[in-house]
């Protein structure tokens, strides 16, 4: 099941696009997306419009990590592409998305992102539009005044 509004999120760790183990931290306000596939045009489309707002989210201290069950070099060829600054977790085994309740079918994590603040999970998108989507969720947070961009 899906984690919820309000639930604590999962202490989990993959390897980044640089083949660091990388924890998912929560000690600031973050923002945990996975998709389907690189270098596929949603999901491309869905880390660009991540990245276009990647200065603001570093400004008002929010953490962003990209999530999908393609290899550490699939990452690695698809940042350096299109210029992503932010950590893609490789979720080869699918272990992360289980421990975040998002489905895996035939090798594909659903479209989901989570903001986790103050050690809770604040929202749940499913079902994703991928254009503009790190925009929505900038706004978001904004709106909720979880964070300024002041």
């Amino acid at each position: 099941m899906t984690l919820s509004e309000g639930d604590e999120p999962p202490r989990v760790e993959a390897p980044n696009q640089d083949a660091e183990r990388t924890p998912l931290d929560y000690d600031a306000p973050t923002v945990v997306y996975f998709y389907p596939r690189d270098e596929t045009p949603g999901c491309t489309t869905e880390a660009r419009s991540f990245e276009k707002e990647a200065e603001e989210y570093e400004t008002a201290g929010v953490r962003v990590y990209g999530v999908s069950t393609d290899t550490v070099d699939s990452h690695c060829d698809f940042a350096e592409e299109h210029g992503l600054s932010f950590d893609l977790l490789a979720d080869t085994d699918g272990e992360v998305a289980d421990a975040f309740g998002v489905s895996v079918e035939n090798g594909y994590a659903d479209r989901t992102t989570f903001v986790v603040v103050d050690g809770v999970v604040h929202s749940v998108y499913e079902n994703v539009s991928p254009e503009g989507h790190g925009r929505d969720v900038l706004i978001d947070l904004v709106d909720d005044g979880v964070v300024s961009l002041s």
